[in-house]
């Protein structure tokens, strides 16, 4: 089973759970028991958030020492968090009314099972004009434009 389906099984499994199955799958993901107010849909959404990064990794130390600093108020240049996405990641873009997927491989990009050496290559096939990649896909501070 790829990595993908197994996270797709794992979110149907958890939907399935009432909140006593919930609160025994929080604790064995987390260590501890959830707090009492966390609603069902909230405790999935950490589980399986837990379960990506057990499958794909977590967050990035750069990204995440970027979100403790944010929580805290602190702020930060622009260049603190990377925008690098990995492997597995899936990258979303609506253009001219038509929706495109877009999964991050770890030698390129897939869109509809073709292969591109570039973010910017796949905007450049989306639109017909060439586009900084990351910055079409919101990756960067700036917009990627209309849409």
């Amino acid at each position: 089973m790829a990595q993908n389906d197994a996270i797709a099984a794992r979110w149907v499994e958890l939907g399935r759970m009432d909140r006593s199955a919930l609160r025994v799958a929080w604790t064995r993901a987390f260590g501890e028991a959830p707090p009492h107010f966390l609603s069902m849909l909230f405790m999935r959404k950490a589980l399986i958030w837990s379960e990506q990064c057990a499958r794909f990794g977590g967050l990035q130390p750069d990204l995440r020492r970027a979100l403790k600093a944010a929580a805290a108020g602190k702020q930060l240049p622009r260049e603190a968090a990377s925008t690098a996405p990995r492997p597995g990641t899936q990258l979303i873009r609506e253009w001219n009314g038509r929706r495109y997927l877009v999964e991050v491989a770890g030698d390129g990009y897939v869109m509809n099972g073709q292969r591109f050496a570039s973010l910017s290559a796949v905007a450049l096939h989306i639109t017909g004009t060439s586009w900084s990649g990351p910055r079409f896909f919101g990756l960067t501070g700036r917009s990627g434009g209309p849409g």
